[in-house]
């Protein structure tokens, strides 16, 4: 009998390949992503914006919009969900690996569908139409990029994995890396083993997040919590009289004297 084929990886073992790749670059990344945010938002305030062209286009950009964010908030989640929680504790709380697996699969190809979706829908206004193509910069095209490739390869890796092939079970090899990396104990062999597509994948998300802070992503990372206690504007006239109509007797305005 001779042994089931192992899946193709970018390195057989975690020789000095590995431990560059799933050791010194993940940290790399991870003071990247915090100083350049610090960075950004004490030099770079005013641009801490998407810089919205919905001025430009609006048909486009009410559908690619809601597309592109929806999935990519049902993928944010799901990508929490399956990397910090340990698979112990969803087995603790009832739910089998078989429900765990099917409707990460389902829910994740979903979503991976309609952020590629919305995504391509974005790129094809930016692309074809005038002024939101002129307000792109180079940056903008670097970012998406990185972007449509991160979605690209893990929406691959979902399909090729557990749709296509005969499934593999993530959450014993990428999650415990990925949750070793923040315990400072972080083990390469986890990854050296995985599927040369989930490999790709994360070394984009990486570079993803690395380039996130100096990118209109940023936004993400931001609410305007300050409109619920800004004071109110109060705007005040110059004219003497106020509307079409002169002010009735008692009415008149503050510091108006007679």
């Amino acid at each position: 009998m001779t042994a089931p084929a192992q899946p193709l990886t970018l390195a057989v073992e975690a020789g000095t390949g590995g431990i560059l790749l799933w050791v010194v670059l993940p940290y790399v990344v991870l003071a990247v992503f915090v100083l350049g945010h610090i960075w950004r938002y004490r030099y770079d305030k005013f641009g801490w914006t998407t810089r919205s062209s919905q001025l430009y286009e609006s048909r486009l950009l009410r559908i690619g919009s809601p597309l592109f964010h929806f999935g990519i908030l049902v993928v944010l989640i799901g990508h929490i969900g399956g990397l910090l929680i340990p698979k112990s504790w969803t087995e603790a709380v009832g739910m089998s690996e078989h429900t765990y697996h099917v409707s990460a699969v389902v829910l994740g190809t979903i979503a991976g569908v309609c952020t590629l979706g919305g995504l391509a829908i974005l790129i094809y206004r930016r692309r074809t139409v005038g002024p939101v193509f002129s307000a792109t910069t180079r940056n903008d095209k670097a970012m998406y990029v990185l972007l449509t490739a991160t979605i690209v390869l893990g929406l691959a890796a979902t399909v090729a994995a557990n749709i296509v092939g005969g499934g593999y079970d993530y959450r014993e090899t990428i999650s415990p890396w990925f949750r070793s990396i923040f315990y400072l104990r972080p083990d390469p062999d986890l990854m050296t083993g995985a599927p040369i597509l989930f490999q790709l994948h994360a070394l984009s998300a990486l570079l993803l997040f690395a380039a996130w802070p100096f990118t209109r992503l940023v936004h993400m990372l931001t609410a305007p919590l300050g409109y619920l206690t800004r004071p109110y504007i109060v705007y005040r006239s110059r004219d003497t009289q106020l509307g079409a109509r002169a002010p009735r007797r008692g009415w008149e305005r503050a510091g108006q004297g007679r």
